[in-house]
């Protein structure tokens, strides 16, 4: 029903809309995943100012409206502004906001995504390492229904070395399993077994490069494989 609501959030993207308008996709604590218009925003002297920038979580006024919402109010909770100067950050922000734009339904509301993604947002700022894009998406996997098998074969069930990974059979996979599946790829035991560690762990567990590379790649595949649409931004992080 049309009418008047407050909540807060994160900005996932932003696009132009008219001349002077955005339409802003925001993912909220109470109504999950919302589209809603700003308008005037890209005007110079517009009342939302910079508050509206994808990543910065906001306190929010929204009507609902029958298609879209209008945003009415924005104040800013936390700016995330380190994400805006280094790249690094930039693009591992962008990796975060894609999945959850991508993956969660509109208005569904899960608090347990919208902590995640703030944890998650606040440790790309505080530059927790490489490992906080990976340890995300598998929370976030696990969270949303998708659950990887990390810890025995997810064809055959057996224990044991693990030495691929297949999307259509839900995770890691012996190597039996892997070469019988022209859809598995390679994955080392020990990227696997850093899968879950950082499914258990808080965010910011060091890790090497090349684990990083592998496990973020398998997580990207493996979520493509189930969202069935590409994941731009984390194609950009496992190269």
């Amino acid at each position: 029903m049309p009418g008047l609501y407050k909540d807060e959030g994160v900005v996932l993207k932003t696009i132009k809309l008219g001349e002077a308008d955005r339409i802003v996709t925001l993912f909220t604590r109470h109504n999950g995943k919302v589209r809603a218009v700003a308008k005037g925003v890209r005007k110079t002297k517009s009342r939302f100012g910079g508050r509206l920038e994808p990543f910065t979580h906001v306190d929010l006024m929204i009507y609902r409206g029958r298609n879209l919402d209008t945003i009415t109010s924005a104040e800013i909770l936390t700016p995330y502004k380190e994400m805006r100067t280094d790249y690094a950050r930039l693009t591992a922000a962008a990796a975060v906001a894609e999945v959850i734009e991508k993956m969660m339904p509109e208005r569904e509301r899960s608090f347990s995504v919208y902590e995640l993604l703030l944890g998650g947002l606040t440790a790309i700022a505080e530059d927790k390492g490489t490992t906080v894009v990976p340890a995300f998406l598998v929370k976030l996997l696990s969270i949303s229904g998708f659950h990887p098998s990390l810890s025995v074969c997810a064809g055959c069930g057996a224990g044991g070395s693990m030495g691929g990974f297949s999307a259509g059979q839900g995770g890691a996979v012996c190597e039996r399993c892997w070469g019988e599946d022209e859809g598995a790829f390679r994955v080392r035991p020990d990227s696997i077994a850093l899968l879950a560690s950082l499914l258990r762990s808080e965010f910011g567990r060091p890790a090497e490069p090349d684990a990083v590379v592998e496990v973020t790649d398998a997580l990207r595949r493996y979520a493509e494989y189930h969202l069935e649409r590409p994941l731009k931004s984390l194609r950009l992080l496992a190269v």
